[in-house]
């Protein structure tokens, strides 16, 4: 009876030591598994940070390129972006490490949001400064009309006094904007951030023209040869003219400064490549020019 008893004892033993066995290999092997599930993912992340920090590079390179004068404040953060990309190299793969890598990524991304706008706003500030040519160009048109006046001796009087008397438009510049929440706007070069396209320019004085309520015809053609904005049809006899916007205005017979905008339509965004902006007074084109988003 006792040999019985220490033989049933043995074989409960064995069964638990067995048990006990195969529980153990179990979680030793999903340990095993979930550790290298864990070092591929940190793996992967790694090499999205590095391929983030690569785009956010190329995109710093593209700005500095731009210039004939480097923005040292660019050229810096390009430094820094690259001395994050050789640390992260050599780091280990450990979530807090990785961590450390993302939030630097993010400061460095915010930073060069502004960076990138305040670059933007200092090329289109100085293309802007250089219509100060202008007002020499206002002063040839005043004293054209002044000539034209002149030249009723060997043409028909109305048509000359017609001539001498029609709107006349300089200075014609588009560039894109930023639209901030306030209301202010910064110029911007590229494509993607334009919230609206802002055209400007100028009424020349015309003493011959008579004051009161005008209008003019904007057209703004995009890279893909569409005209943007209202994109409606007027006609002039024999002709159509299809226009983005109307631009109506009170003239008194003095310089007057006019900027319109144009947004993309719905949800879309304005493409990058060469813009063409036309002004029209009624059929007659008086002006254009040209402008790149990026």
């Amino acid at each position: 009876m006792s040999e019985t008893n220490n033989n049933i004892g043995l074989k409960v033993g064995l069964g638990i030591l067995l048990t006990l066995f195969l529980v153990t290999a179990f979680y030793t092997s999903k340990l095993y598994n979930e550790k290298k599930e864990t070092e591929a993912t940190l793996v992967k992340e790694k090499k999205q940070v590095m391929n983030d920090l690569n785009i956010m590079a190329k995109q710093y390179d593209d700005a500095i390129g731009e210039n004939d004068i480097a923005n040292d404040k660019l050229v810096e953060a390009r430094e820094r972006i690259q001395g994050l990309m050789d640390s992260l190299k050599v780091s280990q793969n450990s979530v807090g490490s990785l961590w450390r890598y993302k939030k630097k990524y993010l400061a460095l991304q915010e930073e060069m949001d502004d960076l990138l706008v305040e670059n933007d706003r200092l090329k289109v500030e100085n293309e802007l400064l250089a219509t100060s040519l202008d007002s020499t160009q206002i002063q040839l048109v005043e004293r054209s009309a002044f000539t034209d006046s002149l030249l009723v001796q060997n043409t028909e009087l109305a048509d000359v006094v017609k001539d001498a008397g029609a709107l006349q438009t300089i200075g014609l510049k588009g560039y894109g904007v930023i639209e901030r929440s306030s209301g202010k706007q910064i110029p911007t070069e590229r494509a993607r951030r334009s919230d609206k396209l802002k055209v400007c320019y100028t009424v020349a004085k015309n003493i011959l023209t008579d004051a009161g309520d005008k209008e003019l015809y904007v057209q703004i053609i995009d890279p893909r040869s569409n005209v943007l904005g209202a994109n409606n049809q007027v006609e002039f006899e024999d002709q159509v003219l299809n226009y983005s916007l109307i631009s109506r205005f009170n003239y008194e017979n003095r310089n007057l400064n006019i900027c319109e905008f144009v947004a993309p339509a719905g949800d879309d965004k304005f493409e990058k490549g060469r813009y063409i902006v036309n002004v029209f007074n009624e059929n007659i084109l008086i002006s254009t020019s040209e402008f790149s988003l990026k």
